[in-house]
């Protein structure tokens, strides 16, 4: 059997609805929510009963008859109204777990037809270190984009950073006052600038918040800003050269604060990359109609006579000519309509973006240069203090990233210590621990939550290795692995699996639920599916383990079946892991 049983059952009672005159959709199968009375269960006797003019127990009673004596069933009982209980047979299980352990997936299959989908995530700003605020996208997308390759799409994750804005002029300004007689102030310099940046980051992070203050406090500041991004817009090659050197050495933080992620992208775009577009794009709009002059600016109307509330126009370019980041964004679906060629885009970006995105899949809709792509917006909630606020520092202030992880290193050792995990460690593969449980803390936390929901960061119950909890599969997995050693030091190996007992049994059951938890978490856009599977998964080894001893298993046959099923385990769970983007150590 290839499949996984509970979609072998939903096809044989399929087919006994069918008989009936009746959908075969009512006989789709779940596991059971009273798994003492049977493993799975259909509830399609009672959706049935209206349409077929019957009792439910009458309905489900000629199913359980139809599918009476089929080999993957070893009963069928029909409990309250008409609840269909099914019990598969010891063969249909022993296969079943064969096949699983057989293939290198375990269980999770691949879409019918791959796509190619571009998720748009991360979307730091230059010349700002990263922070908590970065963290849900980061993570989400991530996960996302691990997941969408192991479903068989083509996946192409894109950073798309904030490299282009006002912050740009303010920043440039600022360093004017700071340092005026830097050749890229002279406007009769005719170069070569300096190869080398004359700012460096920790400068940067200074003297952004700085500029940013002070033109909010100053609108003649501001509008030297403007006029700033405004000549960099238009190519003034001191201000070019200026902005490369911020690029580049804000692209480097970046990179090493996504690596301490285990976050990766394949393009490293930005707002800049689309300049060239947005001018020609306007043209074209306004040439066909599609964009018009609203009080001196160039907007698309997107409202439509069916909003429930107003909806107002896209703005194309501002009054003063001058193009905000919805032009941006529209241009670089422009720009990967063209170069990449995707079926659906994926915008992870937080809930409070709604309206923004509303306004610029219409825009690329009218556009007519988007029409075979699909977008969406994969909207998530804050990640909050104890509060119930934004999470903050103590002082009021963003928490930077790095300080967060820091943070979280040193609870995860301190966490360690007190449980006594890996005392016989040498220091680095000990630190090398912690960074492990750390980094399993806080994304598992963030991941097991529902991605529109606001949750609370709570760094010391994240921690911790039992219950529902990153740190907690980690040593799962970590154990799993002790036991393969032991069995290997004992000279047993794995052979062909028999299910004899109870909890090899709803061992079995929990790994065959890999196929649905992927296929949910991919349909759903929520990783957090694949997160209750990890510990569904974990805490059924856990009974696994304590009612079947392995290596000390009286005859050899038993021994290898069960270290079979604990390997397989292995394999699914370090899978599992690995589409949340965690990696358990080899030992704890």
């Amino acid at each position: 059997m290839q499949i996984p049983i509970e979609t072998a059952l939903g096809e044989r009672l399929g087919k006994a609805f069918e008989a009936q005159g009746l959908p075969a959709t009512l006989g789709a199968t779940a596991r059971s929510t009273r798994p003492d009375l049977a493993p799975y269960q259909c509830n399609g006797a009672m959706a049935a009963a209206k349409q077929a003019g019957k009792p439910p127990r009458e309905i489900a009673q000629a199913v359980a008859d139809a599918v009476s004596g089929d080999p993957l069933i070893e009963s069928v009982e029909i409990a309250g109204p008409g609840f269909i209980n099914l019990t598969p047979s010891a063969k249909a299980l022993e296969d079943r777990a064969n096949a699983l352990a057989e293939d290198d997936r375990a269980g999770a299959r691949i879409v019918d037809e791959a796509r190619t989908v571009v998720i748009d995530f991360g979307g730091p700003n230059v010349a700002k270190p990263m922070h908590v605020g970065h963290l849900r996208s980061s993570i989400i997308g991530d996960s996302l984009q691990r997941l969408f390759r192991f479903r068989g799409d083509q996946v192409i994750g894109d950073v798309h950073l904030g490299d282009w804005g006002l912050q740009m002029g303010q920043i440039i300004t600022e360093l004017a006052r700071e340092k005026p007689d830097l050749p890229y102030f002279d406007k009769d310099f005719e170069g070569p600038y300096p190869d080398e940046s004359p700012v460096t980051i920790e400068e940067l992070e200074t003297i952004y918040p700085r500029a940013s203050q002070a033109c909010k406090a100053n609108e003649a500041r501001m509008d030297e800003a403007r006029m700033a991004t405004q000549a960099l817009q238009e190519g003034r090659p001191g201000y070019i050269a200026l902005w490369r050197h911020f690029l580049e050495v804000s692209k480097a933080a970046l990179k090493r604060d996504f690596a301490a992620l285990d976050v990766h992208f394949d393009l490293w775009k930005g707002e800049s990359d689309v300049q060239d577009r947005i001018r020609p794009m306007v043209a074209d709009l306004v040439e066909r109609d599609i964009a018009t002059e609203d009080k001196g600016a160039i907007v698309i109307p997107v409202a439509r006579e069916d909003d429930k509330k107003e909806l107002p126009p896209f703005i194309l370019l501002k009054s003063d000519g001058a193009a905000l980041y919805t032009t941006t964004d529209l241009a670089t679906i422009l720009d990967r309509s063209e170069t990449l060629n995707p079926d659906l885009i994926l915008y992870v970006v937080d809930k409070r973006q709604s309206l923004h995105f509303e306004q610029v899949f219409r825009a690329a809709a009218k556009s007519g240069f988007a029409e075979d792509i699909s977008f969406e917006h994969l909207a998530y909630g804050t990640m909050n203090g104890p509060d119930g606020k934004p999470f903050k520092t103590r002082a009021g202030g963003v928490l930077k990233l790095a300080d967060l992880l820091d943070r979280a290193h040193r609870r995860a050792v301190a966490r360690m210590e007190e449980a006594g995990i890996a005392s016989d460690m040498e220091k680095a593969e000990y630190e090398a621990v912690a960074d492990k449980v750390a980094l399993a803390a806080i994304k598992f936390a963030d991941l097991s939550h529902d991605r529109a929901t606001d949750y609370i960061f709570d760094l010391d119950r994240f921690m911790t290795f039992e219950g529902k909890t990153g740190p907690y599969l980690l040593y799962a997995a970590v154990r799993v692995k002790s036991l393969m050693r032991k069995a290997e030091d004992a000279g047993v190996e794995p052979g062909e699996i028999r299910i004899k007992e109870k909890a090899e049994a709803d061992l079995l059951y929990a790994l065959d639920a890999f196929d649905r938890a992927s296929a949910t978490a991919y349909e759903k856009r929520a990783p957090n599916f694949l997160c209750d599977h990890a510990y569904t998964l974990a805490q059924a080894f856990s009974g696994f383990y304590s009612a079947c001893p392995i290596v000390t298993a009286e005859d050899a046959e038993t021994r290898a079946s069960r270290l079979a099923l604990a390997q397989l385990t292995l394999t699914q769970l370090n899978l599992v892991l690995g589409l949340i983007g965690l990696e358990a150590p080899d030992r704890m």
